[in-house]
């Protein structure tokens, strides 16, 4: 029976931040060797950051990277590890993942399929390998010398082990190399990743490494990257290691610390055996020169019991819930750190949208000190002063959240109690700092100085829109002003479903530098705010004050109610109701369908609305869409949550001026009117 000890490590990294970097595969090395592991798996690009983008051309980067590949090999005695990172070869750049054993460079394994959808643009940088190929990497060294290693779809025998790599898609393609892997004998799958963040997708990343050790008959081990690393994708981590169909060891997902490591025991023997009993294995014995002998010795190791993996927050029946909390607040936290920025600063308007984001930022400081302790969280923070003096005294997570987060509500001769008492009360609840700037008089005096411009008096009935987009544009002025008093950083409190229809102020509630809502629907958000008011996350206490958000209808607040009919203004009433927006998103924007296809698609899912009703309510939609294209590219960057983001810098691109789908929505209008939507 033949043993092995394996670990993953899954690193929190930031581009070209050398040498923290490098601490973090450092004190992975070291980690899994106090473990008593012989062989470490790193993430994908893990020496350089992920998101190094345009700059993954210099030469100064792949020299630096190559560099540090050469220092981490030299601590790899008695080991071996996996990481990754950019390698130039004949004209063109390779995503690798290099191996590293007994203080040498053996080889490189390359990319075969490049991720190129939606946030990924892999194929601007690199190339793909082709399956089959293998060729030799020159270095030339400082003295004039070169140093030759391989490169390309290689299996790597140490010792008689033999191992793979799968480079994070080359899994998720239907055919991964995998296959031809196993078939050339492998006995460990290393997959070094940096998949992203999304809704249930941790769910198909565990399927595939349990059933890709089950029908390879190897061991899989996955690595992947951690936290915000570069502004807008957040990486939850989440390392596995699988043998044989059965998966012995998960990583913690949306850590705060900086290294998160997992081991296991894997049997080489037992699952060589498992092969030989399938019928359906036909090795390969025709692929030796891609195969790279390396003398290593692996420690003898006696069995020892198998631990269960601990029951999480993930086994509890609201995943969607804790997961939005736990990566929206470690995007929080990094963003907050690695912009070295002093704190964020929220206007709050008494609605949901910022309502959200006040809770999420305190939420991000209480879950950085529950798992980091203070000192912790003071190394990830140090540049932040008052953050230094509290935790000096002996002060915890709540002061700091006062420390980090100011608020403020801004109210005109428009704005309610109602909103004023939830705004109050829900900064209290949090922690946070609390201001009441009043913009009444700014918002007059410019409403005085354009009717003395233009020589008449504005109206409601005729300057609508511009009566209401002035006040939340005054808002602007005061509110940066607090960011910048702070040394803050001031968050865009719009959602996914306000960008898609344009439904907010440019230069006003638009204003701010990070919109962590961005990537989010408005009714999710709404019914993730009734779960924070009522549940929360693990270990996490409910914030009951949400109870005066919740039994608000959402609204703008910029109209007074005379000119409403004598009823408070509405975000629904402008607009459609949100869960139809977002269908209509869905249909139009997901999945691409026409008008008229929406419509036909709609039709029987509302029978409660008239066609007539749901189709000028879809005309809406894309009139709307087309028409505010500009102000998605404005935004500010937003956190990916899912595919159903409208952010133009990482998912959806959209033309800013177009032919506003004029023949299709004729299309519809005609449609209707023949009473074909009827039957």
């Amino acid at each position: 029976m033949r043993l092995v000890k394996v670990a993953v490590a899954c690193v929190n990294q930031t581009p070209f931040a050398w040498d923290e970097n490098f601490a973090h595969l450092k004190m992975a090395v070291e980690h899994a060797r106090a473990e008593g592991a012989t062989l470490l798996c790193l993430p994908e690009l893990a020496i350089t950051g992920y998101g190094c983008e345009d700059a993954f051309f210099m030469d100064g980067l792949q020299d630096t990277a190559f560099e540090q590949l050469e220092q981490l090999a030299a601590m790899t005695h008695g080991m071996a590890v996996s990481v990754g990172l950019p390698v130039y070869h004949e004209k063109a750049l390779y995503n690798a993942a290099a191996l590293l054993a007994d203080g040498q460079i053996v080889g490189f394994a390359a990319k075969q399929f490049l991720a190129g959808d939606g946030i990924h643009y892999e194929p601007r940088w690199f190339k793909a390998w082709p399956a089959g190929e293998v060729d030799v990497l020159e270095r030339t060294q400082p003295d004039g010398s070169i140093k030759r290693y391989p490169i390309g779809d290689l299996l790597f025998d140490l010792g008689d082990v033999r191992v793979g790599f799968e480079i994070c898609e080359d899994a998720w393609v239907a055919n991964r190399p995998g296959t031809d892997l196993s078939l050339r004998g492998a006995d460990i799958l290393c997959n070094p990743s940096a998949s992203h963040f999304a809704f249930d997708k941790f769910t198909v990343r565990q399927r595939f490494v349990i059933e890709g050790s089950r029908a390879y008959g190897v061991a899989y081990l996955y690595a992947n990257l951690m936290g915000n690393e570069a502004g807008r994708i957040i990486y939850d981590g989440g390392g596995m290691i699988a043998s044989g169909g059965e998966l012995l060891a998960r990583g913690r997902r949306f850590s705060f610390h900086d290294v998160e490591l997992s081991t296991a025991i894997i049997d080489i023997d037992g699952n060589r055996r498992e092969q030989a009993r399938r019928g359906s294995h036909r090795p390969r014995h025709d692929a030796e020169d891609q195969v790279i002998e390396f003398p290593f010795v692996w420690p003898a190791r006696k069995p020892e019991q198998p631990q269960k993996i601990a029951l999480s927050w993930e086994d509890r029946a609201s995943v969607r819930e804790e997961e939005f909390a736990r990566a929206v607040a470690l995007g929080l936290w990094d963003y907050l750190r690695k912009s070295r920025a002093q704190g964020y600063v929220v206007s709050l308007s008494g609605g949901a949208d910022s309502a959200a984001c006040a809770v999420l930022v305190a939420l991000a400081v209480q879950m950085a000190f529950a798992e980091l302790g203070p000192g912790g969280v003071r190394q990830h923070l140090p540049t932040c002063r008052r953050l230094a003096e509290i935790i000096e005294r002996g002060g915890g997570a709540t002061e700091a959240v006062g420390a980090l987060l100011a608020c403020a509500y801004q109210p005109t001769e428009n704005s309610g109690p109602v909103t004023r008492n939830a705004a109050e009360q829900v900064a209290k609840a949090v922690g946070s700092e609390f201001h009441i700037i009043d913009i009444d008089a700014q918002y007059k005096q410019y409403i005085k100085s354009l009717e003395t411009a233009l020589g008449r008096k504005l109206s409601w009935e005729q300057d609508d829109i511009a009566l209401q987009n002035i006040q939340a544009r005054v808002r602007s002025p005061s509110i940066w002003m607090l960011a910048n008093l702070k040394g803050a950083v001031l968050i865009t409190t719009s959602n996914r479903s306000e960008a898609a229809v344009g439904y907010a102020t440019m230069d006003g509630d638009t204003s701010g530098g990070l919109a962590p809502l961005g990537g989010i629907d408005k009714t999710y958000l709404r019914q993730w705010l009734v779960w924070m008011e009522t549940k929360g996350p693990v270990g996490h206490e409910p914030v009951a004050a949400l109870r005066f958000i919740n039994q608000q209808q959402p609204t703008a607040e910029l109209r007074p109610a005379a000119q409403n009919k004598g009823v408070a203004q509405t975000d629904e009433a402008d607009l459609m109701p949100y869960d139809f927006l977002e269908a209509v998103e869905d249909s139009s924007i997901r999945d691409k369908h026409t008008p008229l296809q929406v419509l036909q698609e709609l039709l029987p899912r509302y029978p409660q609305h008239s066609p007539v009703q749901i189709a000028q309510w879809i005309e809406r939609f894309f009139r709307l869409w087309c028409r505010n294209q500009w102000k998605r590219e404005r935004l500010a960057p937003a956190f990916h949550l899912d595919d159903r983001n409208v952010d133009p810098r990482s998912w959806c691109r959209f033309p800013i001026v177009s032919g506003n789908f004029e023949r299709e929505l004729a299309e519809l209008r005609s449609y209707v009117a023949s009473g074909a939507a009827d039957r």
